[in-house]
């Protein structure tokens, strides 16, 4: 990589990273935590490869005083963390007193070290109990939602200002619900659908009622987005493969949350593939409940990772699908997938076979702001990017090293990217790196690693990457050197 000039982030932009609780925290049982949906998930024979599970994860229950201190060393200005449901309220019933005061704790040391607290209510562990209640699909998740995001803010509401409510909703929906590729693990439109509506609905009520508690909160949501392009933009079928995917993967969430309504275009494309599907749905979306899902928010976090690129007929070369090759059958997360293929560009690739492309996250930002934030009035964040690469530790000087240097540009051209969005005038407040560690990474397990900080997941030792090394020197300096190439990549 070459760099022409360093160039400085704006005054008061913040860095951080981010992490969540079932991915990170182990501790699985202890103190009267019970089994949430990822639990179960993991016990289904071929869900996870290697048919690993949370229940130790990085230890970062008994370790968490540790690991705020390595985050101080780091430099990180805030930190993005999950609170787990089923460790606060077992089974989605009465308050657990332990595993509120785990969290105070964890608030209590980010303050002493100077670090904000950026607080996720829900990062994908619903209850087991309250799935064996219909989950996402019934209603009463959502007012159960609520419950446990009040008991959070009674006890930490004083001391957390950011509140997100839902990380990534069009996973724990429809990659969960439809595809049956995360937990719980079921394939249907019809579930899916509703799965999106009830989430966002929680969404809406508790952003409701903590706008009552405490105007001077800091509230948002955060959504995984995608840059969804048509292969030939002449060609009205790789058009419409591009706006299929656009819609159903980041319309169908921004549109409620902005402008209260479904994009009825999507609503259209499914219904002519499943109408009992759509018959559901929109039974279950009740007058009143859009201008809930809209009550306005501060603060929009964006979370990238690659783009799309889309044709409406098969392509020459088929890429890489990029999703862990378990065992057990999963189908599509979008219910109107047929004559949409991804196209093969040539760009890098990660561990994980997803494109490196961080001019996507500039346009990402760009039309975020332009179509959304911008006339609501909202701020956007990363809150997640990041990249898994096949990590080698080495003993040097009797130190464990980690030349992740893959990873060190990923995160140098990502976070040039954000600049440009900046320098094109939007307003992004900061960045979070995914992940702070290596971690429980969903349905590849411990396969994939994403931390700029290495776990040995048999000592559990922690140790900085050359990439948190890196990351550590730019929070520092506040600037980076742009890269004009892609280098190492």
């Amino acid at each position: 990589m070459t760099a022409a000039s360093s160039r400085p982030f704006p005054d008061g932009f913040l860095f951080g990273a981010a992490t969540a609780a079932f991915q990170i925290e182990g501790g699985a049982f202890d103190d009267g935590r019970t089994a949430s949906i990822w639990d179960a998930f993991c016990r289904e024979p071929g869900a996870v490869i290697n048919a690993d599970n949370g229940d130790v994860a990085c230890d970062h229950y008994h370790r968490s005083t540790a690991d705020v201190a390595l985050m101080k060393d780091l430099g990180l200005q805030t930190y993005r963390f999950s609170t787990s449901w089923s460790r606060v309220r077992p089974d989605a019933g009465a308050v657990n007193q332990a595993g509120v005061d785990f969290y105070a704790k964890l608030v209590d040391d980010l303050l002493e070290a100077d670090i904000l607290p950026w607080l996720t209510l829900y990062h994908w562990d619903m209850p087991q109990a309250q799935e064996e209640r219909g989950g996402w699909t019934v209603r009463e998740t959502s007012e159960r939602f609520l419950d446990y995001a009040m008991t959070m803010h009674d006890a930490l509401g004083d001391r957390v200002k950011v509140w997100t409510t839902l990380n990534e909703p069009w996973c724990s929906s429809f990659l969960s619900y439809t595809a049956g590729a995360h937990a719980p693990g079921h394939q249907s439109i019809a579930e899916g659908m509703l799965a999106s509506h009830h989430l966002l609905l929680g969404h809406g009520l508790v952003v409701r009622e903590l706008r009552e508690r405490d105007a001077s909160l800091n509230l948002g949501i955060t959504l995984n987005h995608t840059v969804a392009d048509a292969f030939d933009p002449t060609d009205p079928r790789d058009v419409d493969a591009a706006r299929r995917i656009d819609g159903q993967f980041n319309r169908w969430f921004l549109d409620p949350v902005y402008h209260a309504s479904y994009p009825a275009d999507i609503i259209e494309d499914i219904r002519a593939v499943d109408a009992d599907a759509v018959a559901r749905f929109e039974a279950a979306v009740i007058p009143g409940d859009l201008e809930i899902i809209a009550t306005p928010i501060d603060t929009h976090g964006v979370n990238y990772y690659h783009g799309e690129l889309l044709s409406g007929t098969v392509p020459e070369l088929t890429p890489p699908q990029g999703e862990a090759a378990t065992d057990r059958p999963t189908g599509s997360p979008f219910p109107t997938h047929h004559d949409i293929h991804w196209v093969e560009r040539g760009l890098p690739r990660t561990g994980q076979g997803w494109e490196v492309q961080p001019e996507g996250l500039t346009r990402l930002l760009r039309r975020i702001w332009d179509d959304y934030a911008q006339p609501a009035g909202i701020k956007l964040h990363v809150t997640e990017n990041g990249a898994a690469y096949d990590d080698v530790a080495v003993i040097e000087d009797g130190e464990t090293r980690i030349h992740d240097a893959d990873r060190t540009e990923f995160l140098r051209v990502h976070l040039a990217a954000t600049l440009d969005a900046i320098d094109a005038g939007v307003d992004v407040g900061g960045y979070f790196y995914w992940s702070l560690m290596d971690n429980f990474e969903w349905a590849w397990g411990y396969e994939k690693r994403f931390g700029i900080v290495r776990v040995d997941f048999e000592t559990l030792e922690r140790s900085v990457k050359d990439s948190g090394l890196e990351y550590r020197r730019i929070i520092s300096e506040r600037a980076i050197g742009y890269p004009a190439t892609l280098g190492a990549l």
